[in-house]
């Protein structure tokens, strides 16, 4: 992703510990004790019944515009690199005019 300009990142509530054990192989940083307020601050979906975050994916501009979003209640629709890749390639062409 880094030759398109785009970064990863990501969030989970889990401890640093239990986020450490799953970050340790992927290729981008993952912050963890997400809380429903930073949840909120992006406009992810917080499941009330188990309180924690939903699967929710962002592509948002330096500046803070969020161009595209997912929501998934349940581990179905998670989106994968390959997905990310070709969401962010039509973005950037769509917004060369291409």
């Amino acid at each position: 992703m880094a030759d398109l300009g785009v970064s990863i990142i990501a969030g989970c509530v889990d401890s640093e510990e239990k986020t450490a054990e799953v970050a340790a192989e992927l290729g981008f940083p993952v912050a963890w004790g997400m809380t429903r307020e930073m949840g909120d601050q992006f406009g992810a979906w917080w499941d009330e019944e188990r309180a924690f975050i939903q699967p929710s994916e962002f592509f948002i501009t330096g500046s803070g515009q969020v161009l595209a979003s997912t929501y998934s209640s349940s581990p179905v629709g998670r989106m994968d690199p390959e997905d990310a890749v070709t969401l962010a390639k039509f973005i950037i062409n769509r917004r060369a005019g291409k």
